[in-house]
């Protein structure tokens, strides 16, 4: 019972919430782009634009943090969105999200219960589901019939995407919070000899949370689809990235133990916000590229110093 009481107090104990941090990160740099482009960033639309540009994110964001939470990480995001994208009459809606739930199923296996390494069996994961896609898609776009899931991310507040993505988060937080597979992922993370001595099957939970990630980008992927309208095997390149820093700007660490649902959904607005705000002044895609990379790199510095304060 110690290892769950301990995890229970590191991730909701009394201090201040994770996602205090990311929030004024957000107003911050929203603010800052307001300044230099009023009339672009002042505009209402602009909210709903980039509310709908960070649902693909978010969601996988979602996953990402129970896996990062239990100590995993997975790099096989982009590719899984890609394998699942372009699959628009509802049959094919249903097997995709088999499919990223079953390769998810596999991959917590193999971490759970052979005790692989995450980042390299989510490293051959990206290949091997990469060139899946692009072998199913002949290594070019395929067009088919969306029967209406084009729809999902319209461009109004009646979109229905936005309201999944918002019901999954809540969903997701509260399972986290107040379950006891919730506390059990969390345990896992903070100290996984500890919780397998209270009787915790890890292997089991790390399936579970793959699983459940999986499945999640399952349906981010079919929210891809629905701004695409086309499969393209070559879509979500580095999505994993934007989809890590998220995780680790919303205050999720990268040695397991600690992650924030809602501090997950706020990194994934303020990555979009910067995109935004960067193509906004005309900056090239490899500048977006790069400050991805160093906010991930300061984000887990700043993780780092943080813990080494509070031991």
């Amino acid at each position: 019972m110690t290892a769950l009481a301990s995890a229970w107090r590191g991730a909701f104990g009394p201090r201040r919430p994770a996602w205090l941090g990311p929030l004024l990160a957000l107003v911050v740099v929203y603010v800052v782009f307001a300044t230099l482009n009023p009339e672009t960033f002042l505009r209402p639309q602009i909210v709903l634009t980039m509310a709908r540009q960070t649902v693909v994110v978010a969601i996988c964001a979602l996953g990402m943090t129970m896996i990062i939470v239990t100590g995993g990480i997975d790099l096989s995001t982009g590719s899984l969105v890609a394998l699942v994208t372009g699959m628009g009459p509802l049959p094919a809606v249903l097997i995709a999200l088999a499919v990223s739930s079953a390769v998810g199923a596999l991959v917590g296996t193999l971490v759970g219960r052979l005790k692989l390494l995450p980042f390299i069996v989510t490293l051959g994961s990206m290949s091997i589901l990469r060139g899946t896609a692009k072998g199913l898609a002949h290594e070019q776009m395929i067009t088919c019939n969306a029967q209406g899931l084009e729809k999902l991310l319209s461009g109004d507040l009646t979109s229905p995407g936005l309201f999944i993505a918002v019901a999954l988060a809540f969903a997701v937080a509260a399972m986290l919070r107040y379950t006891r597979f919730g506390r059990h992922v969390f345990a896992v993370g903070s100290n996984e000899a500890a919780a397998r001595l209270v009787g915790i099957d890890t292997g089991r939970v790390k399936i579970q949370v793959y699983s459940l990630a999986g499945l999640l980008v399952g349906i981010a992927g079919l929210m891809e689809f629905s701004t695409l309208t086309v499969g393209d095997p070559t879509d979500a390149i580095g999505r994993e990235l934007e989809v890590i820093a998220a995780v680790v700007i919303g205050g999720a660490s990268l040695t397991g133990g600690e992650g924030s649902i809602a501090g997950a959904v706020m990194g994934a607005l303020l990555m979009t916000v910067i995109k935004m705000g960067a193509t906004s002044r005309g900056m090239p895609n490899w500048v977006q590229e790069i400050a991805t990379g160093l906010i991930i790199v300061v984000a887990v510095a700043l993780d780092r110093r943080r813990r080494a304060r509070a031991r």
